[in-house]
């Protein structure tokens, strides 16, 4: 091409950007690690974005491994369920040379993954109140035969087997969100086995004198694996709802305040998380984490108590960030955006609760505090996230819409058998008052989950708590069909740079004599063909 025309198509680009070309950095490489309560949605996106040109490498190594090789400046970005804590049980646990924000990144329910054998056959139909949990993982109870398993099954008896639990044996941010229940919820049993005066813990303490037949694993998809061998029958465990449901494998339904027994299906974790109270003060260090007080004590018969968020640390502008180049703050800001937008409506179908509208914004403007982030115009209308309703953004439409519990989970009825649960139970009886410490919804106080017995009536699978035909209804998308429309949630540079285009078109169609013009377009041609 010649040297004229080249000259004339960058000034045209020039004058169409207000005296600024808008080059794009080349995308680079990034790295995270860190939770593996997240990995299977991390995993997830990482698969989504590998088709627009994005390199993301994501380990699973632990939340406390993680955030310690943030500090370190061994990752670009780290995802942990909870924020650094200063020190854990004699770990340091700090990033005292290394800036850095939280960002929510999706909700889920820890959930109690067990394989208990009746008959030769899987049971799927087990209720544990949180009494009964926090004495069979501190020895208090030992035999699937116990008369408390057997009180909360409504008088039905198990085998005598012994049981065994399974723990993290890795610094794991899973542990801290169940020691935190745990301390908060059942302190009385809890804080004599555990010894330990904090609010929660990264590193399960395994006491071999008070829990003889407890074992440990490192990460989720062991301890997952270690309930589903064969050898794995007696075996309970706690870990993020998606490994359960990756493998088919039960998971234990949870008593929560409003009387039922529930499972950490994404409608009920979207109840639950309705009074997650969020740190909204962006001059906080720790602005956008949680406190789960009232989410563990929440009295609406859909509500999974066990339910939290996890989080990205990601770096930001400050001290001078030198792994951070222009081209990996362009992929980790495009990385992040499609993940808080489009990439939740995949996060059900997988076993996690996708994130509410209000902190979808707030992460994107956490976002625009990475080095070099590319700034886009995001519209949450435009996600397909199922907790969005256009016609009313100041809800949560998948906690309006959850169904009731079937009337064979309330405490005293049931157990229910495959095959029950349909309908709506009617006679919720919720406050729907928010009492969160924010101005929007989901935590920061949604002030109306209403829950007297007017939610959506649905039928309901009695192993999944899933509504029937609700991975088919949209609300869950089709992994295979996750595309990532990167290119619609672009900024006013993007719009900017189309624009240049256009105007350089112009002026070869004006300008550039007709010969020169044929020959582009026999060339265009040429390429297509």
């Amino acid at each position: 091409m010649q040297r004229w025309l080249v000259a004339l198509i960058v000034a045209a680009t020039v004058l169409s950007t207000g005296g600024q070309a808008q080059a794009q950095p080349a995308y680079e490489a990034i790295t995270g690690s860190g939770s593996t309560w997240s990995q299977n949605a991390l995993d997830q996106w990482v698969q989504d974005v590998r088709r627009n040109g994005l390199t993301v490498s994501y380990s699973g190594v632990g939340s406390s491994a993680g955030r310690r090789q943030f500090a370190d400046g061994q990752n670009d970005f780290g995802v942990s369920e909870i924020p650094f804590q200063g020190s854990d049980r004699g770990q340091p646990d700090s990033s005292p040379n290394r800036d850095y924000a939280y960002m929510p990144i999706v909700a889920g329910g820890t959930s109690f993954m067990y394989q208990l054998r009746v008959g030769g056959q899987l049971y799927r139909g087990l209720r544990l109140s949180g009494t009964t949990i926090a004495k069979i993982f501190t020895g208090g109870i030992r035999n699937w035969n116990d008369p408390a398993i057997k009180a909360d099954n409504n008088g039905r008896a198990f085998p005598d087997k012994p049981i065994i639990p399974i723990v993290r044996g890795d610094g794991s941010g899973t542990t801290a969100q169940f020691t935190r229940w745990l301390g908060s919820e059942q302190g009385a049993i809890w804080r004599p086995y555990c010894g330990c005066q904090e609010e929660l813990t990264s590193y399960y303490p395994v006491k071999k004198d008070k829990a003889p037949l407890m074992t440990s694993q490192t990460g989720s998809d062991r301890v997952a694996g270690a309930v589903a061998a064969a050898a794995g029958d007696g075996a309970i465990t706690y870990v993020e709802y998606s490994y359960a449901r990756a493998r088919n494998f039960p998971v234990a339904k949870v008593l929560n305040n409003g009387g039922y027994y529930v499972e950490p299906t994404h409608f009920n974790v979207a109840v639950a998380l309705t009074r997650a109270q969020i740190n909204n003060n962006p001059q906080d260090q720790n602005y956008l984490t949680q406190v789960l007080d009232q989410v563990y004590r929440f009295n609406d018969p859909r509500t999974y108590p066990l339910s939290s968020y996890s989080y990205a640390i990601i770096p930001i502008v400050g001290k001078g960030d030198q792994r951070i180049t222009a081209g990996k703050g362009r992929t980790m800001s495009d990385f992040m955006y499609y993940f808080l937008c489009q990439g939740q409506g995949a996060m059900p179908a997988l076993g996690y609760s996708p994130l509410p509208a209000n902190l979808v914004r707030a992460g994107f403007d956490q976002v625009k505090k990475i080095p070099h982030a590319t700034v886009q115009d995001a519209d949450v209308g435009r996600c397909g996230n199922p907790t969005f309703d256009p016609g009313d953004p100041g809800s949560n439409k998948l906690a309006r819409e959850a169904p009731q519990p079937p009337p064979c989970d309330k405490q005293g009825a049931g157990p229910c058998e495959p095959g029950q649960g349909t309908g709506d139970t009617g006679g919720g009886n919720g406050t729907g008052n928010g009492t969160g410490n924010g101005g929007g919804e989901n935590g920061a106080g949604t002030n109306g989950t209403a829950t007297n017995g007017d939610a959506t009536a649905s039928d309901v699978d009695p192993e999944t708590g899933l509504p029937v035909g609700d991975e088919a209804d949209g609300s869950g998308a089709d992994l295979a069909g996750s595309a990532t429309e990167l290119a619609a949630f672009r900024s006013d540079g993007m719009t900017k740079g189309l624009a240049a285009i256009a105007v350089a078109q112009l002026l070869l169609v004006l300008l550039v004599p007709p010969f020169v013009v044929r020959a582009l377009r026999r060339r265009r041609e040429r390429e297509q063909s």
